[in-house]
């Protein structure tokens, strides 16, 4: 005998909207591509890590490599010339806002052709430059540049092609980071073979930089594969969501949350504050370091390992974050980045022995690679896939603010007479920020809203 439906009413109201996204998305149809390339999503992983690990090892960590032969030769001031660094910095997080507005307007393919044209402009100023201010521009084109082709377009495609996101996002980031560590290497062969001119290795960064865009461009998908793939992934989560177990470690929303609702909930802003303060702790201390050993009395090959080995330390947090991020819950990877940050900050101010160095290397090292993977799983974990692209590039956008942070540095140098009292304060800042991770608990909306996976109109649909 056939029993009557329980009725809709006695339902509860989240169990009514898994309901309803699972009918919905079994009702639209399938991508033939997503069901016979299992592998794709997988070779767009890859093509993306290739892209943020060479524009990572080509700008930010290759800048700084050729800069000495670029002043010498053009007779700056060191002053103006790392000018470069702060522009670079600072337009990298102030036009995070760019490809989030491209995306929605014109799709995935179109801002990463429209970000290559970028990057290969901002390569061709620094390879051309008759002086300062043409190198000032291309720096600050090279940081619009590298948002519109790394993290915001990496993280919003690979959102919509995984169910679990940890160990995607842990290769893209790691793989990324590895670009920190060979970059330099990758310069100083680069001039070698120009036989130590400049100008030829910054060409060679734009050809670089159009042939891996095109390729990433190629392999990305349309409109249409993107919005099935994203469908079967939003289906896939809905599942899971509703039969995990009420013990599950890791939360994980089962509605998706406007950009208004997420940005009045505490746990975004201390997300938010978390991403500026390891922007803030990490590239201060990676900036001042040198300086700093210098005036300890730390010899230079001493100094220059300690630095080596933080940057290894980012890219084995990245990895080891990935592989555990859908079995921890990320809010205490993201506490624990920033508690050891803090240490490693701590450590740095007096850092003139082997094991002082080494803490600071493994705490700040630690705590910049991971806080970026937890701050992107979070983000998506608390307030579903829909608007994360919006919230992503937000919590980006502090990253030109942070760009202050050598800057700060410098000025109490001037006024202290050292480097110490900026890594305390930093880290006293970052300890607060442990504080409130430490106790964060996931957003509840107090409402029922519009579950993961429900269709949307055709016009607020991701574009591809």
């Amino acid at each position: 005998m056939a029993r009557d439906p329980v009725p809709e009413v006695l339902v509860p109201p989240a169990a009514r909207s898994l309901q309803r996204a699972r009918r919905s998305l079994s009702c639209s149809p399938r991508s033939p591509a997503m069901s016979t390339s299992p592998w794709r999503p997988w070779l767009i992983l890859s093509v993306f890590a290739l892209l943020l690990f060479l524009i990572t090892a080509s700008t930010f960590s290759s800048l700084g490599v050729v800069l000495p032969a670029m002043i010498k030769e053009q007779g700056w001031g060191f002053g103006p010339a790392f000018l470069g660094f702060t522009l670079l910095g600072a337009f990298c997080g102030g036009s995070s806002w760019l490809p989030a507005l491209l995306i929605r307007k014109l799709g995935v393919r179109p801002t990463i052709i429209a970000g290559s044209a970028v990057m290969v402009a901002g390569f061709s100023c620094l390879a051309a430059t008759p002086g300062l201010t043409v190198y000032l521009v291309g720096t600050a084109l090279l940081g619009v540049g590298y948002q519109m082709m790394a993290l915001i377009p990496g993280t919003h495609v690979l959102s919509m092609l995984f169910k679990k996101r940890a160990l995607p996002f842990g290769i893209y980031f790691t793989i990324g980071s590895l670009g920190g560590v060979v970059g330099p290497w990758m310069a100083l062969s680069g001039m070698e073979i120009a036989g130590g001119a400049w100008r030829p290795y910054w060409w060679m960064q734009a050809a670089a930089s159009l042939v891996v865009g095109l390729l990433c461009t190629a392999l990305v998908g349309g409109k249409a594969w993107l919005a099935a793939a994203a469908a079967e992934t939003d289906k896939a989560v809905a599942e899971e969501i509703e039969n995990a177990p009420a013990t599950s470690k890791v939360y994980r929303t089962a509605v998706d949350w406007t950009v208004k609702e997420a940005v009045r909930t505490p746990q975004f802003w201390v997300i938010l504050a978390a991403y500026f303060a390891h922007l803030l702790g990490g590239v201060t201390a990676v900036s001042l370091a040198p300086s700093h050993f210098g005036e300890l009395g730390v010899p230079a090959t001493i100094a220059i390992s300690a630095i080596s080995l933080e940057a290894l330390m980012q890219v084995a947090a990245r990895a080891g974050g990935g592989l555990v991020g859908d079995r921890i819950d990320p809010r205490w990877l993201l506490a624990g980045a920033q508690g050891v940050m803090a240490v490693g900050l701590l450590a740095l101010t007096h850092a003139t022995t082997w094991p002082v160095m080494m803490v600071f290397a493994v705490g700040v090292g630690i705590g910049f690679g991971m806080t970026v993977l937890a701050v992107s799983i979070l983000l998506l974990n608390y307030y579903g896939r829909k608007n994360n692209l919006e919230l992503f590039s937000m919590v980006c956008l502090v990253g030109a603010v942070s760009a202050l942070g050598p800057v700060i540095g410098g000025l109490m140098r001037d006024q202290l007479g050292g480097f110490a009292p900026t890594f305390q304060l930093f880290a006293a800042v970052i300890g607060l920020i442990f504080v409130a991770a430490l106790f964060m608990r996931p957003p509840r909306k107090a409402t029922e809203a519009e579950p993961v996976g429900e269709p949307v109109p055709n016009l607020l649909q991701d574009a591809a």
